[in-house]
This record gives C-alpha cells, structure tokens and sequence, in this order.
C-alpha cells in the first residue's frame, strides 16, 4: 500500500494503530466475516431444500443480528466503507431472505410440492406444468386471475 501524496507533495503515512485500535478492527472484521457467512448460508440452505427451513430460518436471523452489530461497530468505530457498504448489503439481502422464510413457511406444503415437481421437471412444459400445479394449490385471493 502506497502512501498517498500530501497537498504540499510530500507523501503521507497512516499513523500507527494501537493495539486497542488493532484488536477491535480484528474484531469487527472477524464479525462480518461470520455475518458474510450467515447470509450466503442461508441464502444456499433455502435453495437445497425447503425441508432445510428451519435452519435457513436460523441462519437468517444470525444473519440479521451480525449485521446489525457489524453495522453500529463500522459506524461507531469509522470502520472502511466497504464494511459499510458490506453490512448495509447484506443486512437487505437478509430482509429478503426474512421475507422468503416467513412466506415460505406460511405456504410449507405448497412450496414443498412445487419444490419436488420442479426437481424432476427436465422440460419446459412440465416446469411450466408444475408452475400451474402450484398456482392452482394456492388460497383462492393469491391465484392469478382472481
């Protein structure tokens, strides 16, 4: 890493950190490294199977408390803005994910049968067939054309 020239052309360095400052930057990078974690763990376990729910659902909220620490200690600390903009990311990817969980669950067995008809849909018609199936399994104020 470079130092950066001054005004005056002269280069400037970064101080030195202390081991404090050190200790806490270690922390907070080990933090959202395990929030980085949480967030695309749950995001894979949804797509292997909905039986995973429960743990996509555990993920997801581990997810959503890193995020939140990870975010108040960069803005706390002026941690760099990629773990900002990191934790911001992730912390909306979590959302969504909050959001998927919480449907999914509402219509378990729905989903769950759309899920196995789609694993051995191998042509467009019977992914379309089972798209169908799924619509139709639905309450009556959530099918389309209602």
């Amino acid at each position: 890493m470079n130092p950066t020239p001054g005004p005056d052309g002269s280069q400037r360095t970064k101080l030195p950190l202390s081991e404090g400052a050190k200790s806490s930057l270690l922390k907070t990078h080990t933090l959202f490294r395990m929030f980085i974690v949480a967030v695309l763990g749950s995001f894979f376990v949804f797509q292997l199977d909905l039986n995973y729910l429960w743990l996509t659902a555990i993920l997801t909220l581990a997810g959503i408390v890193l995020g939140i620490i990870v975010l108040v200690r960069a803005v706390r600390l002026k941690e760099s803005r990629l773990v900002l903009f990191g934790a911001i990311s992730g912390l909306a990817v979590s959302a969504v994910m909050a959001l998927l969980v919480l449907v999914s669950a509402v219509f378990f067995n729905q989903v769950r049968d759309y899920q196995q008809c789609a694993r051995y849909a191998l042509t467009s018609q019977a992914s379309n067939d089972c798209r169908i199936q799924l619509e139709n399994s639905m309450p009556g104020q959530l099918q389309p054309g209602r």
